[in-house]
């Protein structure tokens, strides 16, 4: 079935930021927050940090789902980020230490970056390896932690970027991801419908949620702006965002059932994806940075095509 796609609203419906998220460890759960610092890599401290595994390649829920249970909090202003996690003590880190540099790889790119330190790898690796119960598992990979070297450059695909030099951090390819809360009410109307329990807006880890749009009108949006200090704020939304197993891992259990990729075949598949499963857009910052953004901020949206 092919992509069903509401009409843009209407420019006298108000859009406003709803909710905001940060995930500071890739992978891992993220942080609601009311505001945040935007960056020309996305939101302050988003996928700055992420496990990589003993050849320096990056590890996701996609092949360890246990990784959505470890629950990351900012603590004392902010200079600390402290990581929980079923049957662990926490791990405290200080957001401005790291140790040595080490070169990594996330997708594609090999990227600079630098190690977290022996008791953050430790802290991986014991957790990853227990059984689905919370018992000790067989000994297997050894998992380290890594902050990303804010003096590397990963740029976003200029194929999707119209050639604008894009920067992001650890995220999968972009810096920021955009959805509608009226998109995920569909998607659970539908879920519900087909006997199946609604599901919440973290398994599809957004960065902004959008308020006042119609179902998935963000598939048909080019920009979001509000005015800043200086200047108008522009977000330019550039890419669908292709999903794959990690909205169907229960974020409480860390178990998968397939309930929500199943639901999405029915009316998400994407012709501008080869009829890939598409939920939400990817953005980058165009143009400038160090804007603060609130939740309850109006928005000012523009369809694909506007000026």
């Amino acid at each position: 079935m092919q992509l069903s796609q509401s009409s843009v609203l209407s420019t006298d419906v108000p859009v406003h930021i709803a909710r905001l998220f940060v995930y500071p460890v890739k992978s891992c759960a993220g942080i609601e927050l009311t505001e945040s610092v935007l960056l020309d890599t996305g939101l302050d401290l988003d996928r700055a940090w992420m496990v990589v595994d003993s050849q320096g390649e990056f590890i996701s829920q996609r092949e360890q789902p246990r990784l959505a249970l470890v629950q990351p909090q900012f603590k004392r202003g902010g200079t600390e980020l402290v990581l929980r996690a079923p049957g662990m003590l926490a791990l405290h880190l200080s957001v401005d230490v790291v140790e040595a540099p080490v070169q990594v790889r996330v997708w594609s790119d090999q990227v600079k970056a630098y190690d977290m330190g022996d008791i953050a790898a430790q802290w991986f690796t014991d957790f990853l390896s227990m059984t689905p119960e919370g018992l000790p598992g067989a000994k297997g990979d050894r998992y380290r932690l890594v902050r990303f070297d804010p003096e590397q450059q990963r740029l976003c695909d200029p194929k999707w970027t119209q050639g604008a030099a894009a920067p992001n951090q650890f995220s999968d390819g972009f810096p920021l991801l955009v959805l509608g809360q009226s998109s995920l009410d569909e998607l659970n109307a539908r879920l519900q419908a087909a006997g199946h329990a609604p599901v919440g807006m973290e398994r599809f880890r957004p960065n902004i949620v959008l308020s006042g749009l119609p179902a998935h009108a963000e598939d048909q949006l080019d920009y979001i702006e509000w005015p800043a200090e200086d200047a108008t704020l522009r977000l330019r939304l550039v890419k669908p965002c292709t999903r794959c197993s990690v909205p169907d891992i229960d974020p409480v259990t860390a178990r998968a059932d397939p309930a929500v990729s199943q639901i999405l075949r029915g009316y998400r598949q994407d012709p501008r994806m080869n009829g890939a499963l598409t939920f939400g857009m990817n953005a980058i910052v165009s143009p400038g940075a160090e804007a603060t953004l609130r939740v309850g901020r109006v928005v000012q949206v523009g369809p694909t095509g506007a000026a």
